[in-house]
């Protein structure tokens, strides 16, 4: 098995080391990653100016392919440019930060892990609780046991998922719940400042997820300690809303 693995905190990040380690027991693993931090950009993607890369070693060791732009950037050069051949799965992670609730349609993560599943490959994102002293290293053996356990079901080509891990579940035995994205509102707030300058200038406060629902959700598990699986799906059509609007005649022109 081929495993192109990835991530938007760049190629030097310590949660992409961990993974790849993890994963070297799955099969072969090409590394093609950002140069610099992406997180936030979604699934941004560099037309108007040429992409660099440049190959990174850690003393003799290659750590892999260093891409000047996004995280989906780095997918569609290592498919196309860097693997070997057509990876058979690409992974992305591990992030520092959970990528849950409405944060999967910012995230950098989730976008390369979304432009594998374009290509028609199976694809992970997978992101860890932030936590300044984290433990990479138990966060990809739980990763990994959730990977195996998706291989084994032998999903479709290009099958989507997401996987986030509390602090909690690192110690002892973790719970894994399969759970839909939550789609709660929250991080909408700004704090105004003045610069030295006397030029206002605004912060977004980051403020925390709204109090849980009564229905589970990626939010909710996380919260309980769980451990999160969610399938996602990049088709943005709202299939009702076909039937409504080819209902009755239209007029235009």
């Amino acid at each position: 098995m081929l495993i192109l693995l990835t991530n938007d905190d760049g190629i030097f990040a310590p949660g992409l080391a961990a993974m790849e380690r993890a994963l070297r027991r799955l099969g072969d693993v090409s590394v093609v990653a950002p140069s610099t931090e992406q997180s936030g950009v979604g699934h941004a993607i560099t037309f108007l100016t040429p992409l660099t890369a440049k190959e990174v070693f850690d003393g003799d060791r290659r750590r892999g392919w260093a891409v000047d732009g996004s995280p989906a950037d780095a997918v569609k050069l290592g498919i196309a440019e860097f693997c070997p051949r057509r990876p058979d799965l690409v992974v992305s992670g591990i992030n520092s930060g959970l990528n849950a609730g409405i944060n999967v349609l910012y995230s950098g993560t989730v976008a390369a892990a979304i432009e594998g599943a374009f290509f028609g490959i199976t694809s992970v994102a997978v992101s860890l609780e932030w936590n300044e002293h984290a433990d990479y290293p138990r966060a990809a053996e739980i990763a990994l046991g959730v990977i195996d356990g998706l291989l084994a079901r032998k999903p479709a080509a290009g099958s989507l998922f997401n996987v986030n891990i509390p602090t909690r579940a690192l110690a002892g035995s973790p719970e894994l719940r399969v759970v839909p994205m939550s789609v709660a509102r929250y991080g909408e707030a700004f704090e105004r400042r003045i610069d030295p300058r006397g030029r206002a200038y605004y912060w977004a406060t980051n403020e925390p997820p709204p109090p849980p629902s009564p229905l589970e959700s990626d939010v909710t598990a996380l919260a309980a300690g769980a451990v999160t699986l969610t399938p996602l799906d990049y088709d943005l059509t709202h299939r009702g809303g076909l039937d409504d609007l080819a209902t009755g005649p239209w007029k235009v022109g």
